[in-house]
């Protein structure tokens, strides 16, 4: 699903149930949503182009906005594996322990 795009020569972003919002009325709240769905859904972007932005703030933040999320969504995977790893050795060590004190 597209949760940032550029039409009319301004950038948006996608706010539920079914908005669309100009990009420089984005809240603290509405980039914690976006970022939980960049984590957790198939995330996508119109890509960046500042020919197709005629207001400099809309190409600041979109910008700004599509690099950071188009580096969390290229490493997301990453991230997974990462965090499913350091939990795993977590578990592991402690499950160890347990059985070691006989408290299993």
């Amino acid at each position: 699903m597209i949760y940032l795009k550029i039409e009319n020569g301004k950038g948006y972003f996608f706010k539920e149930p079914d908005q669309w919002i100009e990009i420089d009325q984005i809240g603290k709240e509405d980039l914690l949503t976006l970022l939980d769905k960049a984590i957790t859904d198939d995330f996508e972007m119109n890509d960046y182009d500042a020919g197709l932005l005629q207001n400099k703030a809309h190409q600041i933040i979109y910008k700004h906005l599509f690099q950071k999320f188009n580096e969390l969504v290229e490493n997301k995977s990453r991230f997974k594996d990462e965090s499913e790893q350091l939990y795993k050795s977590a578990i592991e060590k402690y499950t160890e322990a347990i059985q070691e004190s006989g408290d299993v």
